[in-house]
């Protein structure tokens, strides 16, 4: 496998097409939301010309309601990435969910399983009580986790808890995966200021071709309800926000994942950096189906 990560918003879903038909490959997802069903425009999954030009996995294909964790999508990726490989094709592992590649690299260590009593104390806490007893127990944690999702906030507390030892710890040890070898994927990286430009247009986008009727039609459940972008859209639908104050917001926390997601990703150095706003798209596409291919672009081995 291959893979081609970086921020939302940074073009991989195109660039991996591209590549794919160059190098004879299928893409799988790497994305916590777009491996959901229902909800395409909200997570800007890949557009249906793009799915038509190469097959796609694990993108639109869990139900809203069901719940999802990363064991499970790992065990998912790595059995869609042994069927394509078994039929001389290459997987090219294409996404921004840190969590998500780094299971794949390096494995999953052990984790505590869900205690019911503990757990239901955590749900009735508020937001601001999570986030103070978070920051208690794993301070270096609470730099790197999203404050804002309730779901993570809950487990991330837990694991804390019933391990005895922080949780930003035990996924720092990760092991026991296949590990990746160094070169067999790349970070895309775009200056902070177009990234954010391009976020912000594509958010407004959303809005023009549907986002609003995609979430109201939608139910999802504990885990899809955590994209970016429904509860803000559902609070518009309740009269509790107005359309450019929720489109403000999806654009903020937007750029607020995108950079978590940098922080995430570029801990993988094992992976090569293509800094798009510095080279034309085409070059990129060559450069990483040379990679693929087994050389690079002065003709050595990788």
């Amino acid at each position: 496998m291959f893979f081609l990560v970086g921020p939302t918003a940074a073009g991989k879903s195109g660039i991996a097409v591209e590549v794919a038909l160059q190098c004879n490959a299928e893409i799988v997802g790497a994305d916590a939301f777009q491996i959901y069903a229902g909800l395409p425009i909200l997570t800007a999954a890949p557009s249906a010309d793009l799915r038509a030009k190469v097959p796609h996995h694990l993108i639109g294909e869990i139900p809203l309601g069901e719940k999802l964790d990363v064991a499970r999508y790992r065990e998912l990726a790595l059995a869609r990435i042994k069927e394509i490989e078994s039929r001389g094709k290459r997987a090219l592992v294409v996404g921004g969910t840190g969590l998500y590649v780094r299971a794949l690299t390096h494995g999953l260590s052990e984790m505590p399983e869900p205690d019911p009593a503990l757990r239901g104390e955590l749900e009735a806490m508020s937001l601001g009580e999570l986030q103070e007893r978070y920051a208690t127990l794993d301070p270096a944690g609470m730099e790197r986790i999203d404050r804002q999702n309730r779901r993570r906030l809950v487990r991330a507390i837990e694991v804390s808890v019933l391990a005895g030892t922080p949780f930003s710890a035990l996924r720092a040890d990760w092991s026991g995966g296949e590990i990746v070898p160094s070169g067999a994927g790349v970070i895309f990286e775009v200056e902070r200021e177009e990234l954010n430009a391009r976020i912000d247009a594509r958010v407004r986008r959303m809005f023009v071709e549907g986002a609003i009727e995609e979430v109201k039609s939608a139910e999802a459940g504990p885990t899809a309800v955590q994209a970016i972008g429904y509860t803000e859209i559902k609070a518009l639908l309740c009269g509790e926000m107005g359309l450019e104050a929720c489109i403000a917001a999806i654009q903020q926390r937007t750029r607020q994942y995108a950079k978590r997601q940098l922080t995430w990703l570029r801990r993988e150095n094992i992976f090569l950096t293509i800094h798009l706003t510095h080279q034309p798209q085409s070059e990129a596409v060559t450069f990483i189906a040379q990679r693929i291919a087994g050389t690079n672009p002065d003709g050595g081995q990788i």
